[in-house]
């Protein structure tokens, strides 16, 4: 095997690695991504991510909106999110309590929300703020969940909620 071939083998060994790191929602979107939907681990999010790559099912999901994808043209990330929630636990808990204030309103922005949509969004917010912060002690990851399932239950906020 020569140098070339080398790198190869290892780059894509590490693949897996490094998209499972990013957190629960890496395997994007596509038919694994609904036959897998709610399974958590290793072989059902590895058998996801090749189902989504396979037969071009996940550019036919892009395409037409189906298969939980998005048409909005936007790349998003969920880890920006994550370290936002994460670096403003408290002020945001705060924020959503009251449904208004600055940290609520960065957080609307980061995951997309449409100015149209964002006085719904903070209504949601408070009104589901136990929901969202289920336990007095929370982590970052915990109030993603809680607001991604809070959003996607909504019929206004649903198509947001992919972003978090």
């Amino acid at each position: 095997m020569n140098i070339k071939n080398a790198l190869i083998v290892l780059a894509v060994a590490a693949l897996p690695i490094t998209s499972f790191a990013a957190g629960e929602n890496n395997v994007g979107c596509g038919l694994g991504s609904k036959v897998f939907d709610g399974q958590s681990g290793v072989a059902p999010q590895v058998m996801a991510a090749t189902t989504n790559g396979t037969s071009g099912n996940q550019t036919f999901g892009i395409s037409s909106g189906t298969l939980g994808c998005s048409q909005d043209g936007t790349v998003r990330s969920a880890w920006k999110t994550a370290m936002f929630i994460d670096g403003n636990m408290e002020r945001l808990a705060r924020d959503m309590s009251r449904g208004n204030g600055e940290s609520l309103d960065s957080l609307a922005q980061l995951i997309g929300v449409k100015e149209e949509h964002k006085a719904h969004f903070f209504q949601v917010a408070k009104v589901n703020f136990e929901r969202i912060y289920a336990a007095d002690m929370v982590s970052a990851q915990d109030v993603m969940k809680g607001l991604r399932e809070t959003m996607a239950a909504d019929q206004t906020l649903a198509g947001y909620s992919v972003a978090i």
